[in-house]
């Protein structure tokens, strides 16, 4: 197989569909590996390592598209890849097609396949290559809930570490799946007394059995709504339903219950976000401000540590990539998660419900 590997376009994304101990593995299995010159020199994956794993070099994003019949990227295609995608592409990476809907019928119309990243599931219903970017994606909302909370980012000049004299600063959290539990592990050890909102009680029940102080647990429709956003500083929207659009949890007169200097990070920004009040926005210009609460709805979270980053997606992706580049028919035939992963293919949308 002729599997293509070109560098990610969108704003300060470093990540890496290949990593150069990826790149050796599939090479040994007797495929051939083309990079994009320049991939991933800014974690210090340089060309070398690449040629010295295997792969052969294309000066450009072309050449690789024009080689390669697999390509194996980290972020959607932007609209200026388009043109490179034709009828002999399988394109496996996150489309996240419900948080892109205006791009949906462009990118069918190049008459490639794609393969989502974050329509793979396991027979548990889990969602295997998904679950470690959401992992960083819940680490990194507290990071930068913290960073945004200080006064002179416009915050309301607050610190979670819980000092014995001091009453514990309020974290809410809409979402009790993997990026939301990985907020509340961060969360609950620096110090903040954390709500946790989420649809299902037996999610609430296991975080309430995992951690027994400073968390309070509520459903979706709590009677309590008012307090719960009223006294909290930091809020993370990570709501998640298998690949569709996120629900909107949080209306825009619901920033009247919010104080001043509080910050809102949208997680689930990347399939529409679940603020009504959100919008997109990138690593270079990360916020904006609506009533003075300051919203962070960066697309790509985990691309902020793209060195962890790409070494946790490849660890995930390489078993389906394997079987993919040793022979793609094969590979949707015999393993149904793949197949059902397939979002668009032949110039058709497969999986109209999940958008």
């Amino acid at each position: 197989m002729f599997i293509g590997v070109p560098k990610e376009i969108k704003n300060k994304e470093f990540r890496v569909g290949l990593t150069p101990t990826s790149v050796a593995q599939l090479c040994q299995r007797g495929h051939r590996v083309f990079i994009e010159r320049g991939l991933g020199k800014e974690i210090g994956f340089t060309d070398i390592l690449y040629k010295n794993s295997g792969a052969q070099i294309c000066d450009d994003a072309e050449g690789v598209y024009r080689n390669a019949e697999l390509i194996i990227k980290v972020k959607e295609p932007l609209e200026s890849e388009y043109r490179y995608l034709n009828e002999k592409h399988t394109l496996f990476t996150f489309l996240h097609l419900a948080g892109n809907p205006d791009h949906v019928s462009s990118l069918i119309a190049t008459g490639s396949r794609g393969i989502a990243y974050e329509t793979i599931t396991d027979e548990h219903k889990r969602f295997p290559i998904l679950a470690p970017m959401s992992l960083l994606a819940g680490q990194i909302a507290i990071v930068v809930g913290n960073y945004f909370l200080l006064k002179p980012n416009n915050g309301k000049g607050v610190i979670a570490e819980n000092l014995s004299s001091l009453t514990p600063r309020v974290l809410t959290i809409f979402g009790a799946g993997v990026a939301g539990m990985a907020a509340l592990d961060l969360a609950l050890k620096q110090g903040y007394q954390v709500n946790l909102v989420d649809i299902s009680q037996e999610k609430l029940s296991l975080a309430e059995k995992k951690y027994s102080s400073h968390l309070s647990t509520f459903k979706i429709d709590t009677a309590n709504y008012k307090e719960i956003l009223s006294s909290s500083d930091l809020i993370i929207g990570a709501v998640h339903v298998g690949g569709k659009k996120a629900s909107k949890i949080l209306s825009y007169d619901d920033l009247d219950l919010i104080q001043r200097g509080s910050v809102l990070v949208d997680i689930s920004i990347d399939q529409g976000g679940c603020f009504e009040s959100s919008r997109p926005t990138t690593h270079d210009e990360p916020i904006f401000s609506i009533q003075d609460i300051t919203h962070y709805c960066v697309t790509n979270m985990p691309g902020a540590v793209p060195l962890s980053a790409s070494e946790a997606l490849n660890n995930a992706t390489m078993p389906y990539i394997t079987e993919l580049a040793d022979g793609i028919k094969d590979a949707i035939f015999k393993n149904k998660f793949i197949n059902q992963a397939i979002n668009y293919e032949k110039g058709k949308l497969l999986l109209e419900d999940f958008y």
